[in-house]
Order: structure tokens, then sequence, then C-alpha cells
């Protein structure tokens, strides 16, 4: 959640860091990504994913900068704050005393200077947690800091959405007879039936309906996800994942796979786009991710190794889809083509395990996404000392948080489009633009408190500031692209 320092959490091994940080990227997205592979060709999908890779890992180490930054500015404060209350103790003081203390501002005498004997210390380890909204509020003005929670809350609300769309989806196709085996080749449309004179699309908004009641409520109370919950949905999704690559591996090595997508499609490039970018999102959630690891002196090396086994997983996830199934056919969820082709999967438990799969794994996501969404609502329009009503507090923020994006999937259940819009606007600005404002004003905010020559050991390997500017211009470029191309389309209807 964007906000406060918080706990830091129970210390973990970095190989246990490494698994966390892939099960927290490999999520919903992953299942979205077949589709948009078929759409804008699969050598376009490979090396605009390698590319979006290598930009997301570069705004990951500017996040884990900024996280050590935030962290050696606190540590100079309670420093500051300790020698004030220790001059304050005495009865006694030196001109010099008088003069520090008279400062109206603090922050340019050097961190060193206010350390205290008795061996070194290093300002930069990461050991508070500081979350994003927290960093924002230290090196962002008052309109940077509005930013960051308008932008974050937007993503929010596209990630609830996502969710609220995702679940009834999957308990359609289960539900209106989507098992059959002489099912693969077939399209079906929100018009056709399911029960008798209920349609597909009325099941959809059943389903939607008795979601948002059951899971609706969670928004107004708190939530958090368990370990022994987390390592649940974790284990089923690497079940649900290794099947389908080696499900679809077989199918292809028996020359029997259907997929035969083009090389290049360049008007599936922007949904690709924002898919890529959601898929690859973990910055908003990095510092809870990396406070605990209990040894951070290869972090760098751990996040670059996360990376490359990402990349390698989404393309070779994506691939076999393509390859396997036809292009036409493939859904907006892929486990929903293993539910309906027998040529694929014949056992009928394992066939009801992947169709019903995604269930599980979000319905466990929605409160928590939910009651984070919330406590930033609370956040945004915070004013110190003050307090909200007990209507506003309990009833107004959860429901501005739940209703919207249940009002989204009432009105569309086109997860691709869903998905694509939220990663391609309000996923560049987490992703994009935010860290790499942290990282420039955070090392432009602590040059005069540490100095020149102190040297943050979590500093990204991409330091100079052409980086952070490459960075900026690149998200601007995206949002162009991508608007540009939704009115081009707009036009052309």
């Amino acid at each position: 959640m964007a906000g406060g320092i918080t706990e830091s959490g129970e210390p973990y091994s970095p190989f246990v860091g490494l698994v966390y940080m892939f099960n927290l990227i490999v999520g919903t997205g992953a299942l979205t990504m077949p589709k948009a592979f078929a759409t804008a060709g699969w050598v376009v999908s490979v090396t605009l994913i390698a590319f979006l890779g290598f930009m997301s890992y570069m705004t990951t180490t500017f996040v884990i900068e900024a996280m050590a930054a935030a962290n050696a500015q606190l540590r100079w404060k309670r420093r500051e704050q300790e020698e004030v209350d220790d001059s304050d103790s005495t009865s006694e003081y030196s001109d010099d005393d008088v003069i520090i203390r008279g400062r109206p501002e603090p922050e340019t005498r050097p961190i060193l200077s206010v350390q205290r004997s008795g061996g070194h210390v290093d300002h930069f380890d990461i050991v508070e947690r500081v979350e994003m909204g927290q960093m924002a509020s230290m090196f962002f003005n008052k309109v940077g800091v509005n930013m960051f929670y308008i932008c974050i809350i937007v993503y929010l609300y596209g990630d609830l959405a996502i969710y609220a769309a995702a679940v009834p989806i999957s308990l359609m196709e289960v539900a209106c007879g989507n098992h059959s085996c002489s099912a693969g080749s077939v399209k079906y449309n929100d018009t056709d039936p399911c029960w008798g004179p209920v349609t597909r699309k009325d099941a959809y908004r059943v389903f939607l309906s008795v979601f948002a009641l059951l899971l609706g409520p969670f928004t107004f109370f708190n939530a958090q996800k368990t370990k022994y919950l987390q390592i649940l949905t974790s284990l089923m999704r690497w079940i649900a994942f290794t099947m389908m690559i080696i499900l679809a591996l077989i199918r292809i090595g028996k020359g029997t796979g259907e997929g035969r997508p083009p090389v290049a499609s360049i008007s599936g490039v922007p949904n690709l786009f924002g898919v890529c970018v959601y898929s690859f999102m973990c910055q908003h959630s990095l510092p809870s991710l990396v406070t605990p690891i209990s040894n951070k002196k290869r972090v760098g090396t751990l996040v670059l190794l996360d990376y490359i086994l990402i990349l390698g997983f989404y393309v070779l996830l994506s691939l076999t889809a393509v390859f396997c199934f036809d292009s036409s056919l493939l859904h907006d969820m892929y486990t929903l083509n293993f539910t309906d082709n027998c040529n694929v999967l014949d056992i009928p438990v394992l066939r009801y395990f992947l169709g019903l799969f995604p269930v599980f794994t979000i319905s466990t996501n929605f409160p928590i996404i939910a009651v984070t969404l919330r406590n930033n609502w609370k956040t945004l329009f915070h004013r110190d000392g003050g307090t909200y009503p007990w209507v506003v507090d309990r009833i107004v923020f959860p429901l501005i948080t739940v209703v919207p994006p249940i009002v989204v999937a009432f009105c569309t259940h086109n997860l691709e489009s869903l998905v694509g819009i939220t990663g391609a606007y309000a996923g560049t600005g987490i992703q994009y633009v935010i860290p790499a404002l942290l990282v420039y004003y955070g090392r432009r905010h602590l040059e005069p408190v540490v100095g020149r020559d102190a040297i943050n050991k979590h500093r990204s390997p991409f330091r100079h500031n052409f980086w952070v500017w490459f960075v900026v211009l690149w998200a601007i470029f995206c949002l162009m692209f991508v608007t540009a191309n939704i009115i081009l389309t707009d036009t052309k209807k």
C-alpha cells in the first residue's frame, strides 16, 4: 500500500526473495499475454517484450536506489534529532551549538557531521520499509505527491476491474457447458444460450453479481493475505502454468499444433504494450519485497536474475500458446483454451482445475487490492490533524472503491482491452515516470545532506541522468502512440 513507513517484516533469504519477486510479477497479466502475442505477431512481440523487460528492470533499480536514499534521509533526521535532544539536555551551549540549532535549513549539514563515534554506519542500508507514497512525500512537492496518489488509484481501479471481470468469465465458461470435447473449434458469442433462455452474457452478469456480493463487503473491513494463503495460491499458479506449457509443447511436438501466428502486425502493438507493462509491474510493491531480505549485498544481481527468468517464462508461455492454438480461437484468459479442447487435455478433472484456476487465485487478491485502494483514497484526502466522519470513513470510501470497477466489469468483459488500457496509462506512470522522478529528486535532495563523496551502495547501474530522462521521454512517446492508435481506431469505426 502506498503510505507511510511500516514494519519491515520477518527477514528471509535472498533465494526466498527471488521466489517472492517472481510470484509477485507473474500474475493475471501473463494469462492475457498469449492473445496479445498472436495479434501483434510473434517476432514483434518477442522484441517488444524483451525491450520492455529491460525498461522495467531499469526502473526497478531506480526504486531500490530511492529506497536506500529514503533510509539515509530518515537515518540523518533521527541523528539530527538526537543531536538537538542532547544539546537541550545540557545547561551550557557552545557558540557552534547555538549557530547549528538556529539554522533555518539543517538539511544542508552533511550527514557525516552528525554521525557519532563508535563504528562505521552505512547510511544507505535498507532497514526500514519506506513505501512509494512515503518516498513521494519526502522527495516530491505537494502537486507531485497528489499526482502520485491519483496515478496509483487509477491503476488499482484498473486492477480491480480486471479481477472483477476475470472471475465471472471463468465461472461462465465452466458453467455454460464449454467442456465438451467437440467445442475446441467453436467461437462463442455473448448471445449464445447458457441455460435455456439465459444467455452467456446473462450468466456472466449473474456470476459478477455474486462475486460482488461475496467479496465486495471485505472492502468495508481490513484484509490481509496470510502466509499460508500466499503459499497455496503460489503453488496453484505454478502447477497451472507448468501444465499449460507442457501440454502445449506436447501438442506442438506431435505436429498437431494449429497456430500460424503472423510475424508482425503493427495494429496489435499498442495493446501488447499495455499488456507487457502490466505483466512486468512490481515497482509499487518493491519496498515490502526487498526490505525483509536478510543479505542485500547482491540484491541487484537478484533482481537481474529474476527479470531474465520472468522474460524467459513469458516468452515460453506465449510462444507455445500461439503455435499450439489457432490465433482466432485464443481466449482473453489463456486457461480457457484448455477447458474446451480434448485434443490438448482429455482429463476432465484437470480441465476443470485450469478453468477454475483464476477464480481461486484472483478471488484471494481482490479484497487485498480493494483495501489498498480504499486506504490510498483516505491518504489522498487526509489533512494533518483531521479525522473523517464515521459515515465517510466506513461507508463512502469503501463504496467509491468497490462500485466503479464492478460497474466497468458489468459494461465490458474484454480482458485484453482492460489490461491494455490499465497498463498503457496508469501502468506507465507507476512503472516508468514515478521511479525515474523518485531517483532523480532523491539524488538532488540528498546531495547537500550526505555530501558528494558519499556512495549509495544500492545505486542503480544506470546512474547517469541520461537514463532518467530517457525513461521519461519513452513513457511520453508510448502514451502518445497508444492514444493516437485508440483515436485512429475509433475514427475508422
